[in-house]
């Protein structure tokens, strides 16, 4: 008998549930302007894969990699049910910050002309 089908599957089902729940916090403490950053991130892990021997590292890096570069595209769609009050929103997030951050030096920038 070969189990790797199942351990595959078993593993695939873990990593996109852990998936999930990082898409929430990380668009909670962070929000979606880090969506590049994350896919990115994916990609390299994905590219990394190439380079590795083992037939179970290649297996668990690859579907951790894909689990990866789907939550960069949930990102936004969380972003979207926050707004729409499905999950709580955290005003205190890194973009948040970063967003007024911007709008206060560009502000500073049209009062000096």
């Amino acid at each position: 008998m070969n189990y790797t089908g199942i351990i595959l599957g078993l593993v695939t089902l873990l990593v996109i549930g852990i998936g999930f729940v990082w898409v929430v916090k990380l668009e909670y403490h962070i929000g979606a302007c880090c969506a590049r950053v994350v896919l990115f991130l994916g990609l390299f892990l994905m590219a990394l894969t190439i380079f590795i021997d083992g037939f179970w590292a290649c297996a668990l890096v690859g579907i951790f990699a894909g689990s990866v570069i789907w939550g960069a595209s949930e990102l936004l769609p969380q972003e979207m049910r926050v707004a729409q009050g499905m999950f709580r929103d955290n005003p205190n997030k890194l973009c948040a910050k970063l967003k007024k951050a911007r709008l206060a030096r560009f502000q500073n920038r049209k009062r000096r002309t």
